[in-house]
């Protein structure tokens, strides 16, 4: 197992009824901003229950409200809710949403006291460290899947240049995250199949690399891809049903909370392919990742196999004759589940401008410098041009 360091300050407040608490949470004494985004916290009961929830301990003068943050959340959005917050003194933000949401949230925190081009940020992955050079902020989660809501780390596009881009940093963890998994009865279905496969893409991301000795770490990931498995169709379903919708949540949540990645390599290069997908066609972002990750493992099987049978075999209970067999059929058993969930794991089903992709691709990770990804480095430009062309 390799070192680690585990730091993981969030006050995760889970279950039903828990919005309430919202009163003791935020810090008194302070104007706050709270962001949301396109407005179906409206509709689900959300808005009510959080502004009820401050009514106690805030005056209206003391809440501004920023709606608007996008799927894929805009910097040139984000960027007028950071001079908002300059101009108002504010001291506190109030994350209402899913992922995007909180990922906005984060570079607002970032950027509001950061002295140079706040693009910077994104673009030279700066990481934030220093807890006062931040604006505190919170969550209410509405939709589960990014793991935001107890993590560090987030995604923002810069729209001029289509570039989805990361940031991150001990300091850009929530001060507290309330998450009841009743609200996420309201969400459309398409949003809990995204969910899930995103969920389910995270954990793979961490464990679908090489053998290694970490095994309880393996037990917990091939655990939350178990419970994927078993309640994702179920619950996209039946999202009233409590068992489905917090099983759900809280895996989503451990998927990407720190917890699985700690003393074990991870790959990550099916995120960062699939981000400029997102960023060139609108693809949702599970979507992108169900159409790459397949494909990834194909093109990296000499690389993967031996994860992949052992992930067949712990998680689809695949048996064969020799690794490479059940490895083969756990990508088919990948792309089957992927299929039930309802995604389309072709990108030309996605989009009819998908002829120039890898070319686009490839010349951007060259421009950047990123010539050797994945858990061994060995994911070439040439492989991610084969798992690109591989995806049309």
């Amino acid at each position: 197992m390799n070192n680690f360091e585990l730091y993981n300050p969030v006050n995760y407040v889970f279950g039903k009824g828990q919005i309430e608490k919202l009163k003791d949470l935020v810090p008194a004494n302070t104007k706050i901003m709270i962001a949301y985004g396109g407005g179906s916290i409206f509709n689900n009961g959300v808005y009510d229950q959080v502004k009820a929830a401050l009514s106690t301990q805030f005056e209206e003068n003391n809440i501004v409200e920023f709606g608007g943050i996008e799927p894929n959340p805009r910097y040139e959005t984000l960027m007028k809710a950071v001079e908002i917050i300059r101009a108002e003194k504010i001291g506190f933000v109030l994350a209402v949403g899913g992922g995007s949401v909180i990922d906005g949230v984060k570079f607002i925190s970032a950027a509001v006291n950061y002295k140079g081009d706040a693009a910077e940020i994104l673009r030279q992955r700066i990481l934030f460290t220093d807890i006062s050079q931040v604006i505190p902020f919170g969550t209410v989660l509405t939709l589960p899947a990014t793991g935001s809501e107890m993590n560090s780390g987030a995604v923002v596009t810069i729209n001029a240049t289509q570039e989805k881009l990361t940031l991150g940093g001990s300091a850009l963890f929530p001060k507290f995250s309330v998450v009841d998994p009743t609200v996420i009865a309201s969400l459309p279905k398409r949003q809990l199949q995204n969910g899930v496969v995103d969920a389910f893409t995270h954990t793979m991301e961490q464990y679908l690399t090489y053998k290694h000795d970490a095994i309880l770490q393996d037990r917990i990931a091939e655990g939350i891809l178990q419970t994927l498995v078993e309640i994702g169709p179920d619950v996209v379903e039946n999202p009233t049903d409590y068992k489905l919708a917090s099983n759900f949540v809280w895996s989503a949540t451990m998927a990407l909370n720190g917890l699985i990645q700690k003393g074990v390599p991870s790959d990550w290069a099916t995120h960062m392919i699939g981000h400029e997908l997102t960023a060139l066609y609108e693809i949702d972002h599970a979507r992108t990742l169900a159409i790459i990750g397949p494909n990834l493992y194909r093109v990296m099987f000499e690389t993967k196999k031996e994860k992949l049978a052992q992930f067949g075999e712990r998680v689809f209970h695949l048996t064969g004759d020799s690794v490479e067999e059940i490895a083969h059929k756990a990508i088919e058993k990948t792309v089957e589940f992927f299929h039930t969930m309802g995604m389309k794991t072709k990108l030309s089903e996605n989009t009819e401008e998908f002829a120039k992709t890898a070319d686009f691709i490839v010349n951007r990770f060259e421009e950047r410098g990123w010539k050797a990804l994945g858990e061994k480095q060995n994911i070439t430009p040439e492989k991610v041009r084969e798992i690109v062309e591989m995806s049309y």
